[in-house]
């Protein structure tokens, strides 16, 4: 079999093993990236691509006062008895010189997001803006002839393939009918869009996670890491001293071994996709097929298995496996079921969610992992622990095509083919569209009149939505006097069935602060590492704001290769 030697071997391609990469190769260490896909970027690259980390730069220079010490009081409240000190601390402390490296010395650049509140802003060191950060867009055509091997975005999120930022430019998109500035500026966006199809076959303007990605690989290219795609790593290699030395690879021209001196960094985007772990750890999924993701077909758990191959340990002890995001699913041409992630439609007015009960159960405008949650208990309280777990999304004419509905796009978009492709459920009256979901349809009239009543002059006393920053910043800004609330009240009334998935897994192997993988006695196994999700999660099972998965990923990608080249700066 054919030998080939490197510093280190990283598996996988999304945020943590990018970012590991080029944190590496920038140490002039000698670095390869293996993935199984014919394509890299992984669920990074279908994200939305926001990072999560407290006192970063961007945020200095916009004047946010922030702090190590309330960004502690924060994660201590959010993860509770999970709290990982020597962990958290070492995100904090290098989170910051993460993002300083890769503006100053990478393609990767950061933009604030300020109106991006914590989760929980009013928990004892929230936030109310500032700790999250995204990639700056970025033309695809600097990747040259690479740009064919970026995964594309989640087609379910785009407009037609377009790729859509979130803030000011989302708001363009809901007001595109309603404002000739807005009319203006996305005309020019989608001529933009219409052009890049044209000649290159995808869209070069790379927004979210895709530019997240777009960054990093020009950063690796450009440090003349390769890139290895198709190209599943099949095991590990040890030494007589159990000290993790590389792995054989599957690449499309034959197996190789790959002996890295320096260490392999496991990276390969934990388990959404594996129905075996899937029913081991999510208790809504019996069968481990109940579940939905929209991470990519490989994220498969191959980290995992690997790390446990060695003597690793898959931390299962944090009270949620996986961050969850309410799911709808509309049908593709070929038959298959797509899935939405609802991140935006949830806080705007005129919009609830409720149970085949017909009642609400959850502020609709809390975190996604909140939602889901609470999906979760409601279904059980109403049909005990073998209940279906369901949910819809209801609301009004007037609501859906100022909003859109999950899939469903607002106003001048036509929506009659998901509604009868069985998407976008559309009923004259509510009763007719309880019938049609399921649901009692007296408690669902009951459920939009007591809710109406308050709605009206902008409260919710019985879930409160609206009551928080990060409720409001994703509500209709122009909206008074609450941007989250509106009566429902003019059919004909529409409706979204919603099942629960995922945004990443937190259960993942054990690290110290290093980002070493630990064995069963809580000690270093030489030679390997883990960043992203392959890695237990630090925030405890919980999810504090936007981008808690990424901000951790990159930073432990960096600390990874850090530790790796034996540095002490």
């Amino acid at each position: 079999m054919k030998r080939i030697d490197t510093d280190v071997l990283v598996v996988g391609s999304g945020a943590g093993g990018l970012a590991s990469a080029v944190s590496a190769a920038h140490r002039r260490l000698n670095v390869i990236v293996a993935e199984k896909e014919p394509v890299f970027g992984g669920t990074t690259a279908r994200s939305g691509g926001w990072m999560w980390i407290p006192c970063n730069a961007p945020a200095r220079r916009a004047g946010v006062e922030d702090s190590k010490e309330k960004a502690t009081t924060y994660l201590k409240h959010e993860a509770g008895e999970h709290f990982d000190a020597a962990r958290v601390a070492a995100f904090l402390d290098s989170g910051p010189r993460a993002v300083d490296f890769f503006e100053s010395e990478t393609s990767l650049q950061f933009d604030l997001g300020p109106f991006f509140a914590d989760y929980h802003p009013t928990a004892p060191g929230g936030m109310d803006g500032g700790r999250s950060i995204v990639a700056r867009p970025f033309d695809g055509r600097e990747l040259g002839p690479e740009i064919r091997r970026l995964r594309p975005p989640l087609k379910e999120i785009t407009f037609l393939g377009m790729m859509i930022g979130s803030g000011k430019e989302l708001l363009h998109f809901f007001n595109v009918t309603r404002s000739p500035v807005s009319a203006f500026y996305v005309a020019k966006l989608f001529l933009k869009f219409l052009r890049d199809m044209a000649f290159h076959g995808r869209p070069m303007r790379l927004m979210n996670g895709n530019a997240l990605v777009g960054r990093l690989a020009k950063s690796a290219i450009d440090k003349n890491v390769p890139i290895w795609t198709s190209s599943p790593v099949r095991q590990l290699l040890r030494d007589d001293a159990g000290r993790v030395i590389g792995a054989r690879i599957d690449r499309p021209d034959g197996p190789v071994e790959v002996y890295a001196s320096k260490g392999v960094v496991l990276a390969a985007g934990g388990f959404p996709q594996d129905p075996v772990r899937r029913k081991e750890l999510m208790p809504h999924s019996p069968s481990g097929y109940e579940h939905v993701s929209p991470a990519p077909p490989g994220n498969t758990g191959d980290g995992l298995r690997l790390g446990e191959s060695a003597g690793a340990v898959v931390d299962t002890s944090l009270p949620h496996s996986a961050a969850w995001v309410p799911i709808s699913r509309p049908p593709n041409g070929d038959g298959t079921l797509g899935t939405f992630p609802h991140f935006v439609d949830r806080s705007k007015p005129g919009v609830i969610a409720v149970t085949r009960s017909g009642r609400r159960f959850v502020n609709e405008a809390n975190s996604y992992h909140d939602f889901c949650q609470a999906m979760v208990r409601r279904c059980r309280e109403e049909g005990g622990e073998e209940a279906e777990i369901a949910a819809w999304f209801v609301t009004d004419h007037r609501a859906f095509r100022k909003y859109g509905l999950g899939f469903a796009k607002p106003a001048p978009v036509p929506y009659g083919h998901l509604v009868r492709n069985g998407y976008l459920i559309e009923g004259r009256t509510l009763a007719e569209l309880a019938t049609q979901i399921g649901a009692d349809a007296g408690e669902l009239e009951r459920t939009v009149t007591r809710f109406n009543e308050t709605a009206r002059k902008g409260e919710d006393p019985e879930f409160g939505k609206g009551t928080t920053s990060y409720n409001r910043s994703l509500g209709d800004p122009d909206h008074g006097p609450n941007p989250c609330l509106a009566p429902i009240e003019k059919g004909p009334y529409f409706a979204v069935r919603l099942y629960v998935g995922d945004l990443g897994t937190f259960a993942g192997l054990k690290a110290n602060e290093n980002a070493q993988v630990l064995d069963r006695d809580g000690r270093p196994i030489p030679g390997l590492y883990s960043a992203g999700n392959d890695a237990a999660s630090i925030m405890g099972g919980n999810y504090p704001g936007g981008g808690i998965t990424l901000g951790p990923a990159i930073t432990f990608g960096w600390i990874a290769a850090r530790h790796m080249a034996g540095a002490n700066d």
